[in-house]
């Protein structure tokens, strides 16, 4: 088995934390060996282990390990993934055993992507580093999404959309078909997307308006 930690140990870190357990269920293949955190003591202790340290901690570690980013801002995804410099650091792609793929040989997921429980993925979904999909969410044939994208429960994304970087997409959000999301846009709980987004932006309602803040 393959030594992990998880950087984050609230409630994502914790359901990322149970996700590996049920992976290890069907095959075992990590050994979690804590968590890793900014704002919590060194031994505090959650059920499903405790933190071992802060970026300093995982910068000088000495041996090969994997680290799964369960941190649910985008740019501080970003951010926490640009610090980490140790060289034997690795992200593994984490995916839940009930996920369900059209056609899995028809995917393609750079590194450290995240994808939880009773989510849908089609055909020819192609994503690229350090996006995390939360439970229950829908991914639409073709659809395109680059690096640092968090998908909140139960969003749908239907078929051909483009993602760029660093968005967040609201619990129950729905983005129609053929859409363009740029970069650093959030788009807010149930709110349903039906024309281009624009980069820096905030979007809100049904149909999403953007919204000066």
């Amino acid at each position: 088995m393959k030594d992990i930690v998880i950087y984050g140990a609230g409630g994502f870190g914790r359901e990322i934390a149970c996700l590996i357990n049920r992976v290890n269920s069907i095959k075992p293949e990590w050994n979690l060996l804590g968590f890793l955190d900014d704002g919590e003591p060194v031994g505090t202790k959650n059920e499903y282990g405790e933190v071992l340290g802060n970026l300093d901690f995982i910068n000088s570690y000495p041996h090969e390990i994997s680290v799964v980013l369960a941190i649910g801002t985008p740019h501080i995804l970003q951010k926490l993934a640009n610090a980490i410099t140790n060289p034997k650091v690795n992200y593994p792609n984490i995916v839940d055993p009930d996920v369900f793929f059209l056609d899995k040989n028809n995917i393609s997921m750079g590194r450290g992507n995240v994808i939880c429980a009773q989510c849908v993925v089609s055909c020819n979904v192609k994503m690229g580093d350090f996006n995390l999909f939360n439970i229950g969410a829908g991914i639409g044939h073709d659809t395109h999404l680059d690096n640092y994208n968090v998908i909140m429960p139960n969003v749908n994304i239907s078929g051909g959309v483009v993602i760029g970087n660093c968005n967040l997409l609201g619990v129950k959000s729905t983005v129609l078909q053929y859409l363009k999301i740029g970069n650093r846009i959030t788009i807010g709980a149930n709110s349903l997307l039906i024309r281009n987004a624009k980069d820096d932006a905030l979007y809100i309602g049904n149909p999403a308006k953007k919204v000066d803040f």
